[in-house]
C-alpha cells in the first residue's frame, strides 16, 4: 500500500531491470561528465523505447484476452523524467575544463538518444529543463555514511561530521532537497508531506 516507491538499479539492461523498470512510471537516469555516461545513453535511450513498446503490444494482448481480470499489470509508462548530474571537484586548471567539455554535451545527446528530439539549442547543463540537479561530489560524506549506515545528509557530530563537515552536510541536505523537489514536481508527486528530520545547524545542534 505504497504512495511511492524508489528503484535504484545497476548500470546494465539485464532482465531483472528491465522488469524493474518496466513497473515504473518514471525513470531518472544519473550522469557523470564522462564518455562513458554518453555512450550509456545511445544504449539505454533506444532500449527504454523498445521496452516500453514491446510492453505496451503485450499489455494490450494481455488485457484483451484476460482469463483474470482482477491480476492488474502496471501500464506501460516509462518515461523519462529527467537526468542528475556528478560535478566532480571544482579547481582551476584543464581537469575542469575537459569536465565542463562533456557536460555541455550531455543536452543534445539527451535529447536525442532518449527524447528522441533532432536538434538541441540548450548550451549548458545549467540551463536544460531536462536537468534535475547537478550534484557536488562530497569526498568523505560518502564513506562516513557507510560507516554509519545513514544518508550522507543525516550525519551528525557523532557519526564523525566534525568542523567543515558540518556545513558539507546542512549544503549536502539543501542540494538532495531540491533534488527530491525538482524530481516530485517532474513525476507529479504531491510534496505536502513532512520533510523529516533536519541536519544539523551547528557542532552544539550536531551534538544533540
Amino acid at each position: 500500500n505504497a504512495d511511492l516507491a524508489l528503484i535504484d538499479v545497476g548500470p546494465n539492461l539485464g532482465a531483472i531491470n528491465r522488469a524493474a523498470i518496466i513497473a515504473a512510471d518514471f525513470v531518472v537516469l544519473p550522469l557523470a561528465p564522462d564518455l562513458f555516461s554518453l555512450q550509456a545513453l545511445r544504449n539505454v535511450g533506444p532500449t527504454l523505447r523498445e521496452w516500453r513498446t514491446a510492453w505496451h503490444d503485450w499489455h494490450d494482448r494481455r488485457e484483451r484476452h484476460a482469463d483474470r481480470p482482477d491480476r492488474a499489470l502496471p501500464a506501460p509508462v516509462v518515461a523519462p523524467a529527467g537526468y542528475v548530474v556528478l560535478r566532480h571537484t571544482m579547481q582551476p586548471g584543464p581537469p575542469v575544463r575537459a569536465y565542463e567539455k562533456w557536460t555541455a554535451r550531455i543536452p543534445a545527446v539527451y535529447r536525442k538518444e532518449v527524447l528522441e528530439r533532432p536538434t538541441c539549442d540548450v548550451p549548458s547543463t545549467e540551463d536544460d529543463t531536462e536537468c534535475l540537479a547537478t550534484l557536488n561530489h562530497y569526498h568523505s560524506l560518502m564513506p562516513m555514511a557507510h560507516e554509519a549506515r545513514k544518508p550522507m545528509f543525516h550525519l551528525r557530530a557523532a557519526d564523525g561530521a566534525l568542523g567543515g563537515h558540518i556545513h558539507a552536510v546542512q549544503d549536502c541536505y539543501a542540494d538532495f532537497k531540491a533534488l527530491a523537489a525538482s524530481t516530485a514536481a517532474r513525476c507529479g508527486v504531491n510534496q505536502s508531506a513532512d520533510a523529516g528530520p533536519q541536519p544539523a545547524q551547528s557542532p552544539a545542534a550536531g551534538l544533540s
